[in-house]
This record gives C-alpha cells, sequence and structure tokens, in this order.
C-alpha cells in the first residue's frame, strides 16, 4: 500500500493537465487568467475540499496556494524501501466521515493502525504496561484521572459545536483555563501530569495555555451530529482518533484530489491581498492577480491574519482570528531495519511523564518490512526542545525510546524531525488554541463571511476541528456559502 514519495514533480506529472499551466511564468499566468467564479486561498485539505464541491457545481475554480506543494499540514516523507512517513496530520477515527468519503472517492484506502500486544504508560519513575486494546492504562491513579476527566464530556454537551459563546455557562467556562479545571477536578498528582501529557499531543499546548470554553468546543466536536463528542475519543487508539492511517500516506488524498482540479491549483503564489471589486473581490498574489465573484480562505488563521483585505475586517474577526495561537507540536521519527517491538509484545504506543517525546506510536508500513516508531513533543517540551543542540535533541528522543521499547532503540537506520513552526506557510501544529477570554466575545465571528469572503480550515470546523476531518468539512461548509451566494448572483 506503500507509494512512492510525493513530492511537486509528482503531483505534476499525475495532474498532467495542471502540468503545463502551473510550469508556466507568472506573467504568462496573469495573461490568461483573469475572472473566475471563486478563488480559493490554500492548497490544504480544506481548500481542496472547498475547491472541489465548487467544480462539482459547475463554477470555475482557482486554487492558490504558497507552496510548492499540495497539502497544508499533511506531508509524507520518503523513507527507506520506497516507503513514506507522514510528518504531519495522519489519523482518521470513528465519526470522521467526511474525510473518509474525500479519501474514498478519490480511490485512497485506509488501514488499521499498528495496536497489538501492548502500550507503556510511564510516571514517576516506573514503566506500567497494559493491554493496547482498549489502550486504557490500568494504573490506579490514571484510570482515576481517566474517568475524572471525562467529567469534561458532559460540559462539552452543554456546550456544543455551533455556538458555544452562546451557551448558558460561556462566561464561566471562558474565564479560566483547562489547567483550573484541571487542578479542581483531577484528584492525584500523577493522573494531572497524565492529563498534561494528553494535552500536548490533542493541542500542541499546554493546559494553561487554553480556555477552558475551548476545550470543550473541542471535545464536543469529536464526535458527529449523531454522535456526542467525548474526551477518551481524542485519546484512544482502537474506537479513538488514532485507530486508522492512509495507505500511501495522509497526503495521498490532496495528491489525488489536486490531479483532478488539475489546472486550477496553481502553486507558489502567495495571496497577500484580497480587495472587494464591485459585487465580488480581487485576489492579488505573488506573480497572479484574479477577479472573482466570490472568495474563500483556507489557510491557518495565523495566516488568515496576515493578508490584507481592503476593506478591513471587522475588530471581532480579527480578534479571533490572531488569538487562535498555532500549536507547538514536533514530530521525531525513527527509522529501523524492522519492527523489532512488535516481537517483544510491544505495541510501540506510549505515555510518559518524562519528556521531550512524551507520546510515543509505530508509524511503520502496513505490512511491517520495516519499523518506524515517533514521539510527540509537544508545548512546553516542545519550547526547550528548540532550544537544544541537535545532538542533545536526537539523544534525548532516543532515551525516550529505549524506556518503551529497549536498547535497540539506539539502532536506528536514520533519524529525523519535523517542527511546523518552522514552516512560514503555517507557523505551528496540528492547531490553532484559543487562550480565556476571547472566545465568548468573538467567537461567532470565526466562520463568519466578510462580504463575499469566506472562511474554511480545520479551526473554522464545527466537528472535528484540529484534524483532517475538521479540514474537510469547513472546505465543504464555505463551498456551500460561496454556491449559494452565487445563485443569488
Amino acid at each position: 500500500m506503500a507509494t512512492p514519495p510525493i513530492s511537486r514533480r509528482r503531483f505534476l506529472e499525475t495532474a498532467a493537465a495542471g502540468a503545463a499551466v502551473t510550469a508556466l511564468p507568472a506573467t504568462a499566468l496573469a495573461r490568461r487568467v483573469r475572472k473566475v467564479d471563486v478563488v480559493v486561498v490554500g492548497a490544504g485539505i480544506s481548500g481542496l475540499a472547498a475547491a472541489r464541491a465548487v467544480k462539482k457545481a459547475g463554477k470555475s475554480v482557482v486554487v492558490l496556494e504558497a507552496r510548492d506543494r499540495v497539502g497544508g499540514r499533511l506531508l509524507n516523507a520518503p523513507i527507506a524501501g520506497g516507503h513514506i512517513t507522514e510528518v504531519g496530520g495522519e489519523y482518521v477515527g470513528p465519526t470522521q466521515d467526511r474525510i473518509k468519503a474525500l479519501a474514498r472517492s478519490v480511490g485512497v484506502q485506509r488501514f488499521k493502525t499498528y495496536n497489538a500486544g501492548a502500550n507503556v504508560l510511564i510516571v514517576d519513575g516506573q514503566r506500567l504496561p497494559y493491554d493496547a486494546d482498549p489502550g486504557i492504562p490500568t494504573d490506579p491513579d490514571v484510570m482515576k484521572s481517566i474517568g475524572e476527566g471525562q467529567r469534561l464530556d458532559a460540559l462539552a454537551a452543554q456546550v456544543g459545536v455551533h455556538a458555544p459563546w452562546r451557551a448558558k455557562r460561556a462566561e464561566e467556562f471562558d474565564a479560566q483555563t483547562l489547567a483550573q479545571w484541571r487542578d479542581k477536578n483531577i484528584s492525584t498528582a500523577r493522573g494531572r501530569a497524565i492529563f498534561d501529557v494528553a494535552a500536548k499531543a490533542v493541542w500542541g499546548a499546554e493546559p494553561k495555555e487554553m480556555s477552558l470554553l475551548y476545550a470543550l468546543m473541542y471535545i464536543a466536536g469529536a464526535g458527529n451530529a449523531k454522535t456526542p463528542g467525548s474526551f477518551l475519543r481524542l485519546l484512544q487508539t482502537p474506537n479513538g482518533a488514532q485507530e486508522e492511517r492512509i495507505a500511501g500516506g495522509s497526503q495521498e488524498i490532496a495528491i489525488r484530489v489536486a490531479a483532478k482540479l488539475g489546472s486550477a491549483v496553481r502553486l507558489e503564489h502567495p495571496v497577500r491581498r484580497i480587495a472587494r471589486r464591485g459585487r465580488g473581490v480581487r485576489v492579488i498574489a505573488d506573480g497572479l492577480t484574479l477577479d472573482a465573484r466570490q472568495a474563500i480562505v483556507a489557510v491557518p488563521p495565523a495566516l488568515t491574519s496576515k493578508i490584507r483585505f481592503t476593506p478591513g475586517l471587522s475588530p471581532s474577526k480579527r480578534k479571533i482570528l490572531e488569538a487562535m495561537v498555532p500549536g507547538k507540536l514536533i514530530k521525531a521519527e525513527c527509522i529501523y531495519e524492522r519492527p523489532f517491538w512488535r516481537d517483544a509484545g510491544l505495541s510501540g504506543q506510549s505515555a510518559s511523564d518524562v519528556g521531550p517525546a512524551n507520546t510515543t506510536f509505530d508509524n511503520g508500513p502496513p505490512d511491517g518490512s520495516l519499523g518506524v516508531l515517533f514521539g510527540f513533543i509537544g508545548g512546553d517540551s516542545a519550547r526547550a526542545f528548540r532550544a537544544m543542540a541537535p545532538a542533545d535533541r536526537r539523544a534525548a528522543v532516543l532515551e525516550n525510546l529505549v524506556a518503551v521499547i529497549g536498547e535497540q532503540a539506539r539502532t536506528q537506520l536514520d533519524y529525523f524531525e519535523k517542527d511546523w513552526g518552522d514552516e512560514q506557510w503555517t507557523l505551528g501544529c496540528p492547531v490553532g488554541h484559543i487562550a480565556p477570554g476571547v472566545l465568548r466575545r468573538n467567537g461567532a465571528h470565526l466562520r463568519t463571511p466578510h462580504g463575499a469572503i469566506h472562511f474554511a480550515g480545520t479551526e473554522t470546523a464545527d466537528y472535528w476541528l484540529g484534524y483532517m476531518d475538521g479540514g474537510v468539512r469547513a472546505g465543504e461548509r464555505a463551498a456551500r456559502e460561496v454556491l449559494h451566494d452565487l445563485k443569488l448572483g
């Protein structure tokens, strides 16, 4: 099921129709494209899903992407044996209906995340294996904290996904951090430590950095219209958000959607300005200016706030965009000749109160022909990690892996890291989070259009905010908005 490395060259080869146009000089592009029904800013999974829906409805569309590739926060990296490993978003799970449907539509399959044998919990210097299925630690303090943490589900149900800022207790929830809730509700020090580990992996942030109201909105979104959101669903592999992976890597979906859009996708054209022009908009990118009847901005909020809008965004719109701070989550990956930990009855999954790599996963190909293990480094751990020398970073990660799978962890074929904070056109991963005092006052403006300009991206999703599924949902919602407005004329 593995595919060759994904690159700009492969995208151009796959999208034969797009190759000729994308390769033209910017001046030639400017002469050939002047007017279009819809311009989509950003060729991540959200922007591509939006463009696909617009095109399917029979409207003309152009996607402008700043990078030399498609996929946004989805990125495959080539490794030994012609395999790939994902260095960005990768997992899908129950109730993530829209990303699964999109994958099926372009012929991309899924496979189960490796989840056999024992996971490992490391807390207070103890190494505690536990069954990978159901994947719930048996340590009494941690089990207790999981039960206490599930109290968040009831609060999330009160908040909901559509307008949490209108919830009865919105002011109360938005006046405190998730850390303050943790200290009042998680009764043991060990439990609080593992709660923090979970937050680092889910948000790339510390509980002290985010509003409780934001966290409840996020948890409420870990479901769908028929299934209530669940804190545990965010954390689990079986029956949870990490249950499955994408054959060929998650970026494969973006590659194939972009290929079907062909010449509509224009790489290396960062958008600098969007201005009202009559009843439509003028979109000004490096080397290319387009006039459109409608526009969809589908990039992270931290990048949206850098675009110059004329007339300017409302103060509330700008505040909510600027308040969504990109997460700090680094993936450190080790490649081995084979997944030897499986022979020892280990799944490769772990949670530890010792950083920098507080959580780990087996990320190898489904046939087990190569061993891949990665660690998530998030929040304060990521800040400290970035300040270390490269050799010290590698040594620290290997110590984490040795604690999980043994001394053989030191004999890797390759080691590499992906820090999304270094990406000019991302600025952080996996999702933007919000500190107290902003969401209740300004959240209603998160998804609202600005004239003929609509907003997508996973941060604007209702269900599965922060995930690939949320990106698809937001893109399809923005497409419905523009198609409605186009119909009105």
